[in-house]
């Protein structure tokens, strides 16, 4: 079987959990690239949940993600180039944005330790931590460009990950973080995954493009860009059936979205 041959029979499992139903709709106009409509979503339901961290999150998801679609980070010529794909964009990062990602992102960090300080194991903090991590770790890494210390970040979200399957084995979002980091470190060069080894840093493509797999069939929010990741993914590896089959149900699911139905043209023309 080819590396994502299991893949090409993408379904949710039977009983899959969805988004809430006060944060499906921020969800939508995100992946509509909508993202000021998206934080309006965002702010209302964290504004009638001021404890839950996991507002805060995707509230730092919208920034990150508009950043990702001006830079082009989610289009196969970024993700089809080592150089950027390894080494961060080249234009110039919106300095607001990433002000308003970092506030974000922080508040959402804090408010998930204070509740794992009364409750230890919290599903919902870890999760948090986990995607507030691996978020930071991507803009640290592909925006910023500072690679140690998107690699740090990149550990201790892997950290989080593990702990919040350890006790809620279902949380198929960690995979993403997990399936990103896995992939892109085990994308580099051999004599740089041989120094990074040392101190405790692993990557594995296979294993990564599995997690996304994992990701894209079960995710509670993260369903979508996972199967945004795993496309780009497939392009990368030669699979161009798993990557017309996932931006096919992209682009169908979020007609508004044109990235989707660019890459699809673009794969098309192949």
């Amino acid at each position: 079987m080819s590396l994502f041959g299991a893949a090409l029979a993408l379904q949710p499992a039977p009983g899959a959990a969805v988004p809430a139903a006060e944060t499906e709709e921020g969800f939508r106009l995100l992946y509509e690239l909508r993202f000021e409509q998206a934080r309006s979503r965002f702010v209302s339901w964290q504004a009638a949940h001021p404890g839950d961290a996991l507002g805060y999150a995707w509230l730092a998801a919208t920034y990150l993600f508009e950043e990702f679609y001006e830079q082009g980070v989610l289009t196969s010529e970024f993700f089809l180039d080592d150089t950027r794909l390894l080494g961060g964009i080249r234009g110039r990062l919106n300095e607001q944005r990433g002000s308003a990602f970092r506030v974000a992102a922080m508040k959402a960090e804090e408010l998930a330790r204070r509740r794992l300080r009364i409750e230890a194991g919290n599903p919902e903090a870890l999760l948090a931590l986990t995607i507030t991590t691996g978020m930071q770790a991507d803009y640290t890494g592909l925006i910023e460009g500072r690679q140690l210390e998107s690699l740090r970040l990149t550990r201790q979200a892997e950290r989080y990950a593990e702990n919040l399957l350890s006790v809620r084995p279902d949380a198929a979002d960690a995979y993403v973080t997990l399936g990103a980091a896995n992939y892109i470190i085990g994308s580099l060069p051999a004599h740089k995954r041989f120094f990074l080894w040392f101190g405790g840093i692993h990557g594995d493509r296979l294993r990564g493009a599995m997690q996304l797999q994992m990701a894209a069939m079960d995710g509670q929010y993260l369903r979508p860009f996972a199967k945004v990741l795993l496309a780009l993914v497939a392009r990368r590896e030669d699979q161009p059936e798993l990557a017309r089959k996932l931006l096919e149900e992209l682009s169908a699911e979020f007609p508004a979205n044109p990235l989707f139905h660019r890459e699809l043209a673009l794969l098309k023309e192949k």
